[in-house]
């Protein structure tokens, strides 16, 4: 197959982001050529939902490559860039923190500064209450959410800034993979949330950041 890919070399210019990469499913020569073109023409390169396999594919390749195995995202920079804004990640609990971290780890490659809040669901409501100030103060928060999903729904009504809700597939038999909580998250009569797809962290992180960017900077496409 010679024709495996169609890089987007010019979606910073139009979108403010480079292309990113869904690792999943990819074939090694594939993933090693879309890595290299990419890193060659942007200086950087994010993928995601990369298996330990991939990553240490990758890193055979390129030594700087650095991946997190509780997000399962591998990256690749030239240099670091500097962080700013302030984005809220919250966790209901430490199951969801791959989630959670895929979305951290997103939102920092592109530049916003995330503060983590983790295992603070409503079981121990105490647990958020005691952050809120800090959170009220982020440009945006990410709710992260399985079993019920009621995090996002609880923080909708305390903070006065957008909620993003990210279902996640934990939980028993009746949370059905997320469904549970992806039908609370979007039937929510709280105001200001929006909601991503199942255990998808990175749309949250994109998201998070555009709208983190938006408070810095207004408008800003580089």
């Amino acid at each position: 197959m010679k024709e495996f890919a169609n890089l987007d070399f010019d979606r910073k210019k139009r979108t403010g982001f480079h292309e990113v990469v869904f690792c999943q499913g990819k074939k090694d020569d594939f993933l090693v050529k879309i890595f290299a073109d990419l890193y060659e023409k942007n200086g950087e390169v994010l993928g995601t939902r990369a298996s330990e396999a991939q990553a240490k594919l990758i890193k055979s390749h390129f030594p700087n490559a650095e991946y997190d195995e509780l997000s399962h995202i591998i990256k690749l920079q030239k240099e670091e860039k500097p962080l700013e804004g302030n984005i809220a990640v919250c966790s209901a609990g430490t199951a969801d923190l791959y989630v959670a971290e895929e979305a951290t780890l997103t939102a920092e490659f592109f530049g916003s500064k995330v503060n983590r809040f983790y295992d603070v669901g409503v079981s121990g409501l105490h647990r958020l209450l005691n952050h809120l100030p800090e959170i009220d103060e982020a440009n945006c928060v990410v709710a992260v959410a399985g079993m019920e999903g009621a995090l996002a729904s609880v923080l909708g009504g305390l903070v006065s800034v957008p909620i993003i809700a990210v279902p996640t597939s934990v939980g028993y038999g009746a949370a059905f993979g997320g469904i549970s909580a992806l039908m609370t998250m979007v039937n929510s009569c709280a105001n200001g949330i929006s909601v991503v797809n199942i255990d998808n962290g990175y749309g949250a992180g994109y998201i998070s950041t555009q709208i983190n960017r938006l408070a810095v900077h207004g408008r800003v496409r580089e």
